[in-house]
């Protein structure tokens, strides 16, 4: 067999496999969220939320709502060197972002069951 007709079956193939992966895979919510700053911000995510007062306060002063905040987390880093991870059960995030070019910093208390943000600061 010829090289170009192993190169024509092998792509044959390959395009078969990916129709079929997208046909099974297309309706599912499958992600692939390997990274270390990805798996913490969608731990933090699924998590039922809780708001300090502090917390409340800022979010009446800028007018921001629960569901700003969800935005606020999900396209947020994730600075390790300045979090708390050692803890046993709740662990201590900040995470970083920005909203109309100010520095919003997100102090967020990660629990087994919850995620509770403690302070919200704007700069």
């Amino acid at each position: 067999m010829k090289l170009l007709h192993r190169i024509g079956y092998y792509l044959g193939g390959f395009s078969i496999g990916l129709i079929l992966l997208a046909f099974f895979l297309g309706g599912k919510k499958t992600s692939c969220d390997y990274s270390p700053n990805a798996r913490t911000i969608k731990n933090i995510s699924i998590k039922e939320r809780f708001y300090s007062e502090d917390t409340q306060r800022v979010m009446q002063n800028y007018s921001l709502d629960t569901l700003a905040v969800s935005e606020l987390i999900k396209t947020s880093s994730v600075n390790f060197s300045e979090s708390d991870t050692k803890g046993d059960s709740c662990k201590t995030y900040l995470l970083e972002n920005e909203i109309d070019d100010k520095k919003v910093e997100l102090w967020i208390k990660n629990c087994d069951s919850s995620a509770t943000i403690q302070s919200i600061k704007i700069n």
